[in-house]
């Protein structure tokens, strides 16, 4: 046990001394997760507006097929991006193999199907008077869409919180098409497990705490926007 007492004290300390392999995985962990965030939420809220609140022909094997990638395996993911990507890839010329831009990619196809699920989830629980009332009151088609998504709006910020946490916490897609490298494409995820693996347990504690935090940060979040979500 005294390994573990010795790494979270030297983990605290790498942190509080702000030691530049520590924040460099850091920095990397929080600019993939902004880009892919900002990619899910401007692509995955109409998606999943369209998916709750129109009737099209096979709208049911499409909620299917969106669940279904709800438990789509993170390494599945990274290897179709890594086949893309890669110079015998359709985008190989692209240069974005092993970059953040390739991590974020592969953490909005992860992230994509929670937002476009939730969305979609949150519209359909909306009362179904609410776009008649509206549309009678002389709203337009722009009108209707707003004031359904200000009606779901804490249904949707429960979808982002969702999907952040599971973008932040993969690392199967980090590692492969991110290659880790250190200084540049090294996450949390990646650097715990490389450090860990070479037994340096210090900074794979450090980058715990930090993922802890993040994640006990999210379940507060999500539970707060749940009972704002029911009420």
């Amino acid at each position: 046990m005294d390994f573990l007492l010795q790494g979270f004290l030297q983990g605290f300390l790498l942190l509080l001394s702000g030691d530049p392999e520590t924040y460099s995985a850091i920095w990397a962990t929080v600019a993939a997760s902004t880009m892919a965030m900002a990619a899910s939420l401007s692509v995955g809220i109409p998606l999943g507006f369209l998916l709750g609140h129109k009737t099209f022909p096979g709208k049911k094997i499409v909620r299917t097929l969106v669940d279904t990638l709800l438990s789509f395996p993170t390494v599945v993911i990274g290897l179709l991006v890594y086949a893309f990507l890669t110079h015998r890839g359709p985008f190989g010329g692209a240069g974005l193999l092993f970059t953040l831009p390739a991590i974020a990619i592969g953490q909005t196809i992860l992230g994509l199907p929670v937002i476009i699920a939730m969305t979609a989830t949150a519209v359909e629980a909306l009362d179904k008077r609410l776009p008649m009332t509206l549309t009678t009151l002389g709203a337009n088609s722009r009108q209707i869409l707003w004031a359904t998504v200000v009606e779901a709006r804490f249904s949707i910020m429960l979808a982002a919180v969702s999907a952040y946490g599971r973008i932040v916490s993969e690392v199967g897609i980090s590692m492969m098409v991110g290659g880790n490298i250190k200084w540049h494409t090294r996450t949390i995820t990646t650097a715990i497990s490389l450090e860990t693996g070479k037994g340096e347990f210090a900074m794979g504690i450090a980058l715990g705490m930090v993922l802890l935090t993040v994640a006990l940060t999210v379940n507060i979040l999500a539970s707060g926007l749940k009972r704002k979500a029911v009420r």
